[in-house]
Order: structure tokens, then C-alpha cells, then sequence
């Protein structure tokens, strides 16, 4: 009898030691990424454009059973607080995500604004931080030594396609307003540098103060200078007030770009946005041939899964978010950790390696994003969005010049 009941005790022990690595496994603690989302204020359409990027990706690595290091599969634990568009809030936001919250890294809030603000407060805490959206060049001046950009290439580089065309199709002269804020005015210096490589005159080079509403009087402005090649640079909503009030004031130039003008958000105004120019990394005709995540039409179907009664539909900014998520998860897998300097060395060994549904990877020892270009397109009536250029990916031809009110 007690021989029988040791050799019942032996298997149970013997059971329990064999399901001890399974049931190891199972603990691993999750990884905990910490980000902020503008509910409201000027960056709220973009950030929660993002931020559903990132949830995809989670949500991918998590049927996956997460991510593996030290032999151990981790599970993405997404830690989401609210920054309402304000840098202030911004930085009491991250520490507490660091320091209360106990994240292992984070991702960047939208835009370079808050990004810069954040990058403060990650870089003496001492925490990785992936950027999905910030371009502004001197956010990667700093000396900040944990910052990367995933996805985004810099501002100053991102006018260039759109300048080369509107020079091709015979511009001459060009305007540029922009929004006093990092961004905006970094694009614009930018585009006004890719404007004379281009052979184009600059003829008006204006900043306008954030929050102003009525561009009435700098649209006449514009208008006076001359301009055949239109370039405002700002946020959705001032690009939204911009298209309607040229309309109510009868402004139209031949070639009309705007940054925005691909998201389903600014798309929504209808006919009012018909025939501005704009640019996209996400359209049917954008495939690039990945090798980390997931490819276009793979995204769009995990996205319709996740989400099918999201307001609008994923835009570039959603696939720059995700792809930073698939570029963080190869750097967690390379760095076998998520210390600081050891994912900084493998953001720099993965450089020139990576091709995520947003594009190639490349960065600096800044962290700057190199590449991640984006075609231009035309909103065109009973069409859509029609990518132009590069000629690669073009499945139409312009309509140019833009029609006035009157004939359209």
C-alpha cells in the first residue's frame, strides 16, 4: 500500500516538474507599452487615426502569443492615457506612465509638439521611445539618445515628390503658409528649400498664428502674390477651414496641395476638397514587398476585423503607427530587452534591414527616419484618391490645371 501510494506521489511530482516550464511560460509578465491618445484639441482626428495602428499591431503579436525573450513569450499589455492635445499635460502624462505605471518602453503622442515634449521626460527616466508621427527635423537635434523614428521621415524631405511634380506639370510660382507650430513650419521650411531646387519662385513665405480660424485675409494674400502652386501646411481642421473659405471666396489656384487632404476625415467635406493634391503611403496602389508585420491588404482586413464601426477608415497615419509597432517589436527581438541603449543598438542594426507596410527602414545615429516616402495623389470626382507620383505607383493621370469654382 505505501509503495503504491510513493510511486502515486512520484508521477504527480514527476507531472508537476514537467508542466513547470509551460506553466512558466504562461506567467511571463506582459510587456507593458505606455502611449498617450488627444481626445480632443488639434491633434485629436490624427492621434486616434494612430493610435488604431498600434492596436492592430497589438493585437496581432497577441494571437501570436506575444513576443519572445529570454525564451519566454510575453504578451503586449497597451497602457492608453488621454494627453488632450496639451504638451503640458503631456509630460505629467509620461512620467506617471514611467514612474506609476511601471511601462517597460513607450510610443510617442502624435505629432512633433507633444513628441518633443514627451522625449523630455523619457529621456531622464530613462526609457525607449518610439516616435510614429514627429518629423520635425529639430526634435532630432536634441542629443536625445533613446528617440527613434519608426516611420516618419522627416519634414524636411517630405515636400520633396510633391515639389518635383507641381514643377513637372509647369508650375512657377509658389506659396507657403503655415501654422506656428514645429511641424508645419518645419515642412514649410522644407518645401520652400525642394520649391527652388525645383526651379520654382517662393513669392510668399507666411506664418500664421495656431487657433486662427479665418483665413480670409491670408487667402487673398496669396491670391495677390501671384502664385500658381498653392502650399499651406497645417493640421486637418485648419486645412478643412482653408478648402471651404477659398470656395466661399471664389480662390483657386492650379495646383493646390495639402498634407491632410488624403485622410478620410478631411475626404469628408466632399466635393469642396475635389482636385487637391495630397500625399499617401496607404493606397491599394502602395505595396511594398514586406519582411516584418503584416502587408496592405492583410492590415485592411485585421483593421475591418478590430474595428467595424470605426468613423472612418485607416489612413497614413494608422499605417505609419502600425509599422512603428512592427519596427519596435523587431528591436525588442533584437535587443532580447527593453533597456534603453541595448534597443537604441538594435534600432542602428536593423537600419536598411526592415520593409514594413509603410515602407523601408532607415534612420540615423539621431534616430531620423531616412525614408518611408509618400507618392502624391489627386482627389478626383467619382474617383477618389488617385496616386500620380512616382510614376511607379501611378493608376491615372492629373487633373490639372485645377478647374475654377465655376466650371467644375
Amino acid at each position: 500500500m505505501f509503495r503504491k501510494l510513493a510511486l502515486r506521489l512520484a508521477a504527480i511530482a514527476l507531472g508537476a516538474t514537467a508542466a513547470a516550464p509551460a506553466l512558466a511560460q504562461a506567467e511571463a509578465p506582459p510587456l507593458r507599452i505606455g502611449m498617450t491618445v488627444s481626445s480632443t484639441g488639434t491633434f485629436a482626428l490624427a492621434s486616434q487615426s494612430g493610435v488604431r495602428g498600434i492596436e492592430v499591431w497589438v493585437d496581432e503579436v497577441n494571437q501570436r502569443g506575444g513576443i519572445e525573450i529570454d525564451g519566454q513569450k510575453r504578451r503586449v499589455e497597451l497602457v492608453k492615457r488621454d494627453d488632450r492635445s496639451d504638451k503640458q499635460m503631456v509630460t505629467r502624462v509620461y512620467e506617471g506612465l514611467i514612474t506609476n505605471e511601471k511601462v517597460d518602453m513607450v510610443f510617442a503622442p502624435f505629432g512633433s509638439t507633444l513628441t518633443a515634449a514627451a522625449a523630455t521626460v523619457t529621456e531622464r527616466l530613462g526609457k525607449f521611445l518610439m516616435v510614429w508621427s514627429a518629423s520635425s527635423d529639430p526634435l532630432y537635434e536634441q542629443g536625445f539618445k533613446y528617440v527613434v523614428s519608426g516611420t516618419q521621415m522627416p519634414a524636411s524631405l517630405q515636400l520633396r515628390l510633391p515639389m518635383e511634380y507641381a514643377s513637372q506639370l509647369g508650375g512657377k510660382k509658389v506659396a507657403i503658409i503655415y501654422s506656428d507650430e514645429p511641424f508645419p513650419t518645419a515642412l514649410a521650411a522644407g518645401g520652400n528649400d525642394q520649391a527652388k531646387k525645383n526651379g520654382m519662385e517662393v513669392v510668399l513665405y507666411e506664418r500664421y498664428p495656431k487657433g486662427q480660424k479665418d483665413f480670409s485675409t491670408l487667402l487673398q494674400k496669396v491670391r495677390a502674390s501671384g502664385a500658381d502652386v498653392f502650399f499651406p501646411t497645417s493640421y486637418e481642421g485648419d486645412l478643412i477651414s482653408m478648402a471651404r473659405q477659398m470656395k466661399q471666396l471664389n480662390i483657386n489656384f492650379p495646383f493646390t496641395f495639402m498634407f491632410y487632404a488624403s485622410t478620410p476625415q478631411f475626404q469628408a467635406i466632399g466635393k469642396d476638397g475635389d482636385y487637391i493634391f495630397s500625399n499617401t503611403n496607404y493606397d491599394p496602389a502602395i505595396n511594398w514587398q514586406v519582411n516584418a508585420g503584416m502587408n496592405r491588404e492583410q492590415f485592411a482586413q485585421a483593421y475591418d476585423r478590430l474595428f467595424p464601426k470605426a468613423e472612418f477608415a485607416p489612413d497614413f497615419q494608422t499605417a505609419l503607427a502600425y509599422g512603428a509597432g512592427v519596427v519596435a517589436e523587431e528591436i525588442i527581438k533584437k535587443a532580447q530587452s527593453t533597456d534603453p541603449a541595448r534597443m537604441k543598438q538594435a534600432a542602428l542594426d536593423l537600419s536598411g534591414k526592415l520593409t514594413v507596410m509603410a515602407g523601408p527602414y532607415e534612420i540615423n545615429e539621431q534616430g531620423k527616419q531616412l525614408q518611408m516616402p509618400f507618392p502624391v495623389v489627386q482627389l478626383q470626382p467619382g474617383k477618389g484618391m488617385v496616386p500620380l507620383y512616382p510614376a511607379d505607383v501611378a493608376t491615372g493621370k492629373p487633373i490639372y490645371p485645377i478647374p475654377a469654382w465655376n466650371q467644375r
